[in-house]
């Protein structure tokens, strides 16, 4: 992966190139100061992602992604800032990550995987995610977005096992673990009620996951797959699971 770096900070500049120094099949083929040298860069490096700063002298990093993502075949971009209140906007510019400073190895290198993955479905999710217009084969988003220690995060739904609510706060686990979702579950099961079953009031349960139910005691747990922990079953619920199974 040919990776372009830009930040007005040299030594910012410096800990990033070191850091991808680190990383395999990934070469740093430049860098720049500001929006406007990186515009210029572009066309000869050939890049294939962009570390990009947001707040620079001149043209700042939102203004240089906005002017990229206009091309055919705009490099992939990497936020590296250290104001997180530039998110939405940064994931309108097609951002395919968006990292707090200063910026931990480990999670610059998940985000040049997440890169190396990308794709213009993808790109459509996140803009139903921003509630742009984007084709679509549903009006259910295909990614939800999370806040964490990283930045934003983007979980596809597909790859969600369950969503259990505590109080406020509903946790979103999935194959890479949990994050925490600022979104009630009820509104979860309006979207995505198709995909998901409800199995207590607090839980709603990803179908194609669901591997079995078992009565333990005076409960019912569901069993998921890739999941130890079971998850209870409300009386309530029971019977309609049940069924659910049944005709499965």
């Amino acid at each position: 992966m040919r990776v372009l770096i830009c930040d007005d900070e040299p030594l910012a500049r410096d800990r990033l190139r070191r850091m991808l120094e680190k990383v395999p099949a990934t070469l740093c083929v430049g860098e720049a100061e500001h929006g406007q040298e990186l515009l210029e860069m572009v066309p000869q490096a050939h890049p294939d992602l962009i570390l990009l700063d947001i707040r620079m002298p001149g043209m700042d990093g939102l203004q240089a992604a906005s002017r990229l993502s206009d091309g055919d075949s705009p490099p992939a971009i990497i936020f590296c800032t250290a104001y997180d209140e530039h998110a939405i906007e940064a994931f309108k510019v097609n951002a395919v990550d968006y990292l707090m400073k200063p910026v931990r190895q480990e999670d610059l290198e998940a985000a040049l995987h997440k890169a190396s993955r990308i794709n213009k479905a993808q790109m459509n999710a996140v803009r139903r995610e921003l509630g742009e217009d984007a084709p679509a084969e549903s009006g259910e988003r295909e990614y939800i977005s999370a806040r964490s220690r990283r930045g934003i995060e983007l979980i596809p739904v597909a790859d969600v096992r369950y969503f259990l609510a505590d109080q406020k706060y509903v946790t979103v686990r999935h194959s890479q673990g949990e994050t925490l979702l600022d979104e009630t579950l009820k509104d979860l099961e309006t979207e995505f009620g198709d995909r998901f079953l409800r199995i207590h009031r607090n839980a709603l349960v990803a179908l194609n996951y669901i591997e079995g139910m078992e009565h333990r005691g005076n409960q019912y747990q569901l069993r998921i797959q890739g999941i130890e922990e079971r998850l209870t079953v409300s009386r309530r619920h029971a019977s309609a699971v049940k069924k659910l199974l049944q005709s499965l």
